[in-house]
């Protein structure tokens, strides 16, 4: 049996296997196609992580947040577009969501004064960047929707069938 780690910075990798209670072999043995020694150089950051290894721990350990995470800290690309999301509660999902839809819904009309002649004039700027970042916004918590989606599908708490059946209507 491998060493417990002492390491207090652990990365979110090696979080999610330990809190499956999972050693680096185990691990390996679950993911079938990253072995034990890779593992570790992606706990320790020695080595990134390729995207099928990341989509190996997220699909195994049950954590498609891992998806989000490499996406937007590890991927030289996903650093520049993809959004930083965390999981939460529902509820406050759909209050956020909720609040955002009100802002934009309150500003639509002035959107569309800003948009109507094809430019952004320098008096329209500043309502212009608030509308974009509610927007963007809105953006963050459908990605947040979307995890926490997937993340009781994964667990079981979402009936995959039943889900996916209805999805295709």
């Amino acid at each position: 049996m491998g060493r417990a780690s002492t390491k207090e910075n652990k990365n979110v990798y090696q979080l999610a296997r330990e809190e499956l209670e999972l050693s680096r072999e185990k691990a390996s043995e679950l993911l079938e196609s990253v072995p034990a020694d890779r593992i570790e150089k992606i706990e320790n950051e020695k080595t990134i992580a390729h995207p099928e290894e990341i989509l190996a721990m997220a699909e195994k350990y049950k954590r498609p947040s891992l998806c989000n995470h490499y996406c937007s800290s590890d991927c030289p690309i996903g650093q520049k577009y993809v959004p930083k999301v965390e999981i939460k509660e529902l509820s406050s999902i759909v209050l956020e969501m909720l609040a955002s839809l009100n802002s934009v819904n309150k500003e639509k009309d002035r959107l569309i004064e800003i948009t109507a002649d094809g430019k952004i004039d320098v008096g329209e700027i500043d309502d212009f960047i608030y509308i974009q970042e509610e927007l963007e916004r809105i953006s963050i918590t459908v990605e947040t929707l979307q995890l926490w989606t997937e993340k009781m599908l994964a667990n079981g708490l979402i009936d995959i069938e039943a889900y996916e059946k209805r999805k295709k209507k």
